[in-house]
């Protein structure tokens, strides 16, 4: 445990912690330029402006009535920016309680719908901050999501206070006794039923893994681990397997996709827990592809029972977690892990090539 005091300087600084993430629709008339945001990223299409745009209009504009159909299965909207206030209360509470000489208030910054950078950026500078910390609800860092999210941060804050990031946490204690403890609750449901944990990751092209040295893989294989050497400490071995979701395109993806690997549970007999290894709020992924598509597809295979252990959410151990990260980058600037981050060499780490957040 850190010790509040830890890195704390001089006392009644104001603090502004940004806690990013991707965003979703409000409702059924947000759905096509939240895809048009999230297809405009050059990080999600690596092609010039002048060709990604329209591209971006295109996939938005074809993916629209499918995209709303499946927010409508959860009210028209995403619950993602409700879920991640939720959150940002939750740590601006623990976080004033052990700086208790600070002022601590807590920002959401969403990359593809409201509020967007843009708008939290100019939130923060009206605040007037002594310092910032940049604080990704992804545990595992991705060109795709903490370096876009990073990167447009830097680009549009202009106001007050040094700033400084914690780029990934695949191991944070808090964060993998969360994960550890909700696979354990749905092993007790399970019962004496043979059942194989699936680690469903979100996907990412492979070759963002092999040409631009993207940890993200490493990462979650790292806090995937971390949770089963939790989980086996007190249970005994489990049968697990790590599968990704979610993809988009002709691309070879990250593998073996969820997909693929219900299917093999199905023919090993068994059934499965399911649990978000790389999300820490429930959305559209989750209660939708996880809740209901997988699900379906398990039912058709056979495979039962299919259960599924819910995302990290407001879970005090993982919200202690993001509060050590927290106090503990206070000392520092720059961009660095919160505990240990990549392993390998990786050339898209931005810890390892000294790069800044301010």
């Amino acid at each position: 445990m850190i010790d509040a005091r830890d890195g704390a300087g001089l006392k009644g600084r104001r603090i502004a912690v940004v806690l990013f993430n991707l965003g979703g629709p409000d409702d059924q008339a947000s759905v096509k330029p939240f895809l048009f945001n999230l297809f405009n990223d050059p990080a999600i299409i690596g092609l010039p402006g002048f060709a990604r745009t329209p591209l971006a209009r295109l996939i938005s504009s074809r993916r629209e009535a499918s995209a709303q159909a499946n927010y409508r299965l959860m009210g028209g909207g995403s619950p993602l920016l409700p879920e991640t206030r939720r959150q940002a209360q939750a740590l601006e509470t623990v976080l004033n309680e052990r700086l208790s000489h600070d002022e601590v208030r807590v920002f959401v910054a969403m990359r593809y719908w409201h509020p967007l950078t843009e708008e939290t950026a100019a939130d923060v500078a009206v605040y007037g901050p002594d310092k910032v910390v940049l604080l990704p609800l992804y545990p595992q860092y991705s060109t795709t999501t903490t370096q876009s999210s990073l990167q447009l941060w830097t680009a549009t804050y202009a106001g007050s206070g040094v700033s400084r990031a914690v780029c990934c946490y695949p191991q944070a204690a808090g964060w993998i006794a969360a994960q550890a403890q909700a696979i354990d609750q749905k092993l007790d449901e399970a019962g004496d039923a043979p059942v194989r944990v699936l680690f469903s990751a979100h996907g990412i092209p492979e070759k963002l893994v092999s040409g631009k040295g993207d940890p993200y893989q490493e990462q979650v294989e790292t806090t995937v681990a971390a949770v089963v050497a939790e989980i086996e400490a007190r249970r005994g071995p489990i049968d697990h397997a790590l599968c990704y979701q979610s993809r988009v395109g002709p691309m070879k993806w990250l593998g073996p996709s969820t997909p693929e690997a219900i299917q093999t549970a199905a023919d090993d007999g068994v059934g499965v827990v399911v649990t978000p290894i790389a999300f820490v709020s429930e959305h559209i992924e989750t209660l939708v592809e996880l809740d209901i598509e997988y699900a379906e597809l398990a039912h058709a295979k056979g495979v039962q029972p299919y259960l599924r252990a819910p995302a990290v959410g407001i879970e005090p151990l993982f919200i202690d977690a993001l509060a050590e990260a927290t106090v503990g980058a206070l000392g520092r600037t720059g961009v660095a892990p919160y505990g240990q981050g990549c392993k390998g060499d990786w050339k898209a780490c931005p810890h390892r090539n000294g790069r800044h957040a301010a």
